[in-house]
C-alpha cells in the first residue's frame, strides 16, 4: 500500500465528513487507506462516519488523548509506505497526494513534506513553512514584529521568509495540519512526543528529521485549505500553551531555555495589553448578497429559501458591492477549483462556502481567528 491518511478528529462534524469526502477523491487511483482517530467526540462525529463512511477505519478513544498520541494510535493501525497527518478540519484538491507522492518519490532524502495552506477566505497561512523557532525567532513571532518589518531578516525569521508561498524549497519546520513523510521514518522518529499536548509536536517532529539527517520540504504545487479558526483560537489560553509548548521544545533539544522565558513573559504582556485596547472581536454582519457558482436552478431557489435572500449565479467579472458571500457547489466544481476560485478572489471583501457532493449542509470560515460557519438544509 502507498499511502495512509490518518485524520484525528475532535468535535468537528462537518469539517470532518467535507475532509473525508475530499480525501476519498484525491486518493482515486492511488493504494490507499483513510483512517479516523475519534478523541471522545461529544457530537455525532463517530454516527455520520459509520453511515457516510462505513468502509472507513475508525477508531474511538475513550477519552481526549491529545494530538500527539491520538495521531500515534492511527499510525500504529497504517499500512502505508507513506503516511499523511491531515487535520480533520481540512479540504483537500483532487491532485494533492498524487503531486505530493511524485514529488517525493524523486529525493534522495526525503524527510517530511507540507504543502501550500490556505484559510476559508484563501488568503495563504505563512505558518506552511517555518524556520527553528530559536528564542529570537519565537519572541519577533509572538510580539507579531514580523508584520511590522515584513522584509526584515532580523524579524521576520519565524515563517521562513527565503522562500515565497509559491516556491518549492527546503525548509525547517512543517505544520501539523499537514504532513506528509514515509511510515519508516516516523517509527524511527518515534512518532509524535506524547508528553508534549499541543503547539510543538509538529515542530518538534519537523526537528527530530532534520536530526535523522533527513531533508523537509515545501511544496507549492498544490493548495489545501485549513479552516484554522476550528482548532486553534488566538486568546490568552493559546499563549499559555503556546509558552509551555516552546518550554517542552527547549527542554528537550536545547537544554536551556531562560532566554526564551523572558522573551515570553515580555510578549505575554504584549499580548495582554493589546487584547485590552483591542477590545471585542468585531461581528460579522450578514451577508448583503449571495452569488453561487453552480448550473443549478433548483439548488439556486433552495438556496434563497434558506437564506432569506436573493442568490445569483455567479458570472465572470460581475459587479459585487462589499460583504458578499460566494457559495461554492462542489458538485459542479470540484473541490480543486474551489480551492481555485478561493485563491483567485481573496482580499476582495468576500467570504466563501463550499456545498460538498451529497451533504445537506454548507459550510466555510470567514475569519482564521473564530469559528467556522456551518448552515445545514434538507438538499437529498
Amino acid at each position: 500500500m502507498q499511502l495512509s491518511v490518518i485524520i484525528l478528529s475532535y468535535n468537528v462534524r462537518y469539517f470532518l465528513e467535507q475532509c473525508v469526502a475530499s480525501v476519498q477523491e484525491a486518493l482515486s487511483g492511488i493504494e490507499s487507506e483513510i483512517i479516523v482517530v475519534d478523541n471522545n467526540s461529544s457530537d455525532d462525529s463517530c454516527t455520520m462516519m459509520k453511515i457516510r463512511f462505513p468502509n472507513i477505519k475508525l477508531i474511538e478513544n475513550a477519552t481526549n488523548l491529545g494530538f500527539p498520541k491520538g495521531n500515534n494510535i492511527g499510525v500504529a493501525h497504517a499500512k502505508g509506505d507513506y503516511i499523511c497527518i491531515l487535520n480533520p478540519d481540512t479540504v483537500v484538491a483532487e491532485d494533492t497526494f498524487s503531486k505530493i507522492l511524485t514529488f517525493a518519490e524523486k529525493q534522495k532524502n526525503i524527510g517530511i513534506i507540507g504543502c501550500k495552506l490556505i484559510d476559508g477566505t484563501g488568503n495563504f497561512l505563512p505558518e506552511s513553512k517555518r524556520s527553528i523557532p530559536t528564542p529570537w525567532v519565537a519572541f519577533t513571532k509572538i510580539m507579531g514584529l514580523y508584520h511590522f518589518f515584513p522584509k526584515s531578516t532580523l524579524f521576520n525569521q519565524y515563517y521562513f521568509q527565503k522562500l515565497s508561498e509559491n516556491e518549492t524549497g527546503k525548509v525547517a519546520i512543517l505544520v501539523g495540519a499537514f504532513m506528509v513523510m514515509k511510515r519508516e521514518l516516523y517509527q524511527e522518529i518515534g512518532g509524535f512526543d506524547e508528553n508534549c499536548f499541543m503547539y510543538s509536536d509538529d515542530i518538534d517532529l519537523s526537528y527530530m528529521a532534520l536530526k535523522k539527517g533527513k531533508e523537509n520540504y515545501y511544496f507549492h504545487e498544490t493548495t489545501v485549505i485549513l479552516y484554522k479558526g476550528e482548532s486553534t483560537l488566538k486568546d490568552g489560553l493559546y499563549m499559555k500553551r503556546f509558552q509551555e509548548a516552546m518550554n517542552f521544545f527547549y527542554k528537550k533539544h536545547f537544554k536551556s531555555f531562560v532566554i526564551f522565558s523572558i522573551f515570553m513573559k515580555i510578549g505575554i504582556l504584549f499580548f495582554a495589553f493589546t487584547k485590552y485596547f483591542q477590545g471585542k472581536s468585531k461581528l460579522i454582519s450578514k451577508p448583503e448578497q449571495y452569488f453561487l457558482v453552480s448550473n443549478n436552478d433548483k439548488l439556486k431557489e433552495k438556496l434563497e429559501h434558506l437564506l432569506n435572500a436573493p442568490v445569483q449565479f455567479w458570472k465572470t467579472k460581475k459587479a459585487f458591492s462589499e460583504n458578499t458571500e460566494i457559495i461554492l457547489d462542489q458538485d459542479y466544481l470540484g473541490f480543486s477549483k474551489c480551492i481555485d476560485f478561493m485563491e483567485s478572489n481573496k482580499n476582495k471583501q468576500l467570504t466563501f462556502k463550499i456545498l460538498p457532493k451529497n451533504t445537506t449542509f454548507i459550510i466555510g470560515s470567514n475569519s482564521n481567528r473564530s469559528r467556522g460557519e456551518v448552515i445545514e438544509m434538507d438538499l437529498l
